[in-house]
């Protein structure tokens, strides 16, 4: 479990609510943009978190650094493209996640160069604040691009495993997604980090924050 103060908790319960929020609406948004009304049907083009988090996923992101949102339902029949526009869909949920991380930079950058806080508690709370909803949305942009199932990194891989035996794609989906907890059941049990996500997240970060020299 994750060793939060009253405080962290604060700041991460509602990085949490966005990035997931962010992440299946992408998802959602470019499946209807690309064909498939079903997301739409199902409710799943708003922005409202009661429409895309899953409960047990919700908590499991906070309290052990690991979780899931509700997957967004998608009909591959209503693709013009199957195969390219899956992937494309599985993608989006990544890249929002990422894109949204770079734009709170571009505002920590703002208020770092236009605002004037009188409060040093109030300066570090807003800047702690955003840095929190950046870091949780690369690493969820990131551990999501793993190309292990169910994360959406697998698509790509699935659906080329798809092209030559239905049979073939099935166990990679079903042995990957054991794999996955497999994972992170040891680096739960050890702490140590088996996959560098964490050391990615980091390096990512000081970049995008070097490259508005914010560090």
């Amino acid at each position: 479990m994750l060793n939060l103060s009253w405080k962290e908790l604060l700041q991460v319960l509602p990085a949490v609510l966005v990035g997931l929020t962010i992440h299946e609406l992408a998802h959602a948004f470019v499946a209807l943009k690309l064909g498939d009304d079903t997301p739409r049907q199902l409710g799943r083009i708003t922005l409202n978190p009661l429409k895309h988090i899953d409960l047990l996923g919700f908590v499991m992101l906070v309290v052990a650094g690991f979780g899931w949102g509700k997957p967004v339902l998608i009909n591959r029949d209503n693709l013009k493209h199957p195969f390219r526009y899956d992937v494309l869909i599985a993608l989006a949920g990544p890249a929002s996640n990422l894109l949204l991380a770079a734009v709170l930079v571009l505002v920590l950058k703002l208020l770092v160069s236009v605002v004037t806080f009188t409060s040093a508690a109030a300066w570090e709370a807003v800047i702690g604040t955003i840095l929190v909803f950046v870091s949780l949305n690369v690493s969820l942009g990131l551990f999501n691009l793993l190309p292990i199932p169910p994360l959406d990194g697998s698509h790509l891989l699935s659906n080329l495993l798809s092209l030559k035996s239905a049979e073939m794609a099935a166990v990679y989906f079903r042995y990957g997604s054991f794999l996955l907890l497999t994972i992170v059941v040891l680096e739960r049990v050890t702490n140590r980090d088996i996959l560098p996500i964490g050391k990615a997240v980091n390096a990512l970060v000081r970049a995008m924050l070097r490259l508005v020299g914010l560090v």
